[in-house]
């Protein structure tokens, strides 16, 4: 759990408050549809400890909700305190039902289908519905005790409740009451399922890092760039655009700046995750990003979850090896990319990677090349417009260059 501290019972929000408690403040908040398969699975994992030693003190979690779980310092924590609560042992978990949706079904999907199935909870943001998981799952998921139980046999459940309509609420479930064995064998069935979920990360950029067009001297010089210029700016945060498994987050992590990685790639920031979980930088937090489609405002009036570029403004950002990918992949000018830069961070490490580049060719390989403006002096004259130009320098050893750039004031 998050630490927290008592604080005066005055800044209670009703007079009939004991007390008032006090959580330490995360530096970022992320969503379940940025999560790799792993930090998921982690996080299933956590609540469910966490139902079973509240059963130890005779309370439990009256909610499994995924947003209740964040990531700091390498780790899954759960920031909702006012999530346990006094409860008979023998009255049947509340939270079940919401624990198979937001967790379960994501990870069965991701595990059997298509980790973009983890996409899914962008747009089901209470979970995703154990009937439709269930007809999305492939049939020998049936073979699965646990995925039959808690999503096939579940499902049907809700279907026959809602045929007959059968009343759901708190007051129906009070009606049934299940031993304390058979809640913790409950528990223990949830875990062996998830536990034993498995998606191995695969796809194109998953070995981007060791299959680049640099020579060992370019790479080093890269490296030492990069490491001078987040020398330059001396913040302490920066968020790593493009980190593919976070070579270049690692560099930001060992020169004191918390890092937020983010990368399109589902499969290269899973594998990033497993390093930082086994033993890496826990400074740095991996998650998914498409910066052409990134996460935006969703719920209740656009407020329930903030968009990407409300969540706050890093120090630094980096964007190396990507500029190319948007302006050329995605078909963005480069006035585009640089306006976008400049709304999320007042300084930016921004690579440029020019047509002759091997990478770059690649992309122009199956298309006709109409960047006219995509050159150097063109990037020079866009990025111009919201930053100026504080550093630039040349890659040892490649065609590549580095620009060090401040938003415009």
């Amino acid at each position: 759990m998050v630490e927290h501290a008592d604080v005066d019972l005055s800044l209670a929000a009703s007079p009939d408050a004991v007390a008032v408690i006090q959580p330490r403040r995360l530096d970022f908040i992320s969503y379940p549809y940025e999560w790799s398969f792993s930090q998921l699975k982690d996080a299933a994992l956590l609540t469910l400890e966490l139902q079973s030693r509240a059963l130890d003190a005779g309370m439990r979690l009256k909610d499994a909700s995924a947003y209740n779980i964040q990531f700091d310092a390498g780790r899954p924590v759960l920031i909702d305190s006012l999530s346990f609560e006094a409860a008979p042992a023998t009255e049947p978990w509340p939270a079940y039902r919401q624990f198979c949706e937001h967790f379960l079904a994501p990870l069965a999907l991701i595990a059997h289908r298509d980790a973009r199935c983890g996409l899914m909870l962008r747009e089901f943001i209470d979970g995703i519905p154990l009937e439709l998981a269930a007809r999305l799952l492939p049939g020998r998921t049936r073979l699965n005790l646990g995925l039959l139980s808690h999503v096939h046999l579940h499902a049907g459940a809700q279907r026959r409740a809602a045929g007959d309509g059968a009343p759901a609420d708190g007051a129906a479930r009070k009606q049934r009451r299940i031993s304390e064995t058979g809640q913790r064998a409950l528990l223990d069935s949830l875990r062996r399922t998830v536990a034993g979920l498995r998606w191995q990360p695969s796809g194109q950029w998953t070995g981007y890092a060791t299959t680049t067009s640099y020579s060992d001297v370019a790479t080093a010089s890269k490296a030492q760039l990069v490491r001078e210029m987040l020398d330059a700016v001396g913040g302490s945060s920066c968020w790593d655009v493009g980190a593919n498994v976070g070579v270049y987050s690692a560099i930001a992590a060992d020169a004191g700046y918390g890092v937020i990685a983010w990368d399109l790639d589902a499969g290269s920031v899973e594998k990033h995750w497993r390093a930082v979980r086994e033993g890496g930088n826990p400074a740095i937090l991996p998650l998914i990003l498409d910066l052409a489609n990134p996460s935006p405002a969703l719920g209740w009036a656009l407020e329930e979850r903030a968009s990407f570029l409300e969540r706050g403004e890093p120090d630094v950002m980096l964007a190396l090896a990507l500029v190319h990918h948007l302006a050329i992949g995605n078909n963005v000018p480069l006035p585009g990319v640089a306006r976008l830069f400049a709304r999320m961070a007042p300084r930016a490490i921004v690579e440029f990677v020019p047509k002759e580049d091997p990478m770059t060719r690649r992309l122009l390989a199956a298309r006709r090349d109409i960047f006219e403006h995509y050159s150097i002096d063109g990037f020079r004259a866009a990025f111009s417009e919201s930053f100026r130009i504080l550093r630039e320098a040349p890659i040892t050893d490649s065609p590549r260059t580095l620009f060090l750039l401040e938003r415009n004031s």
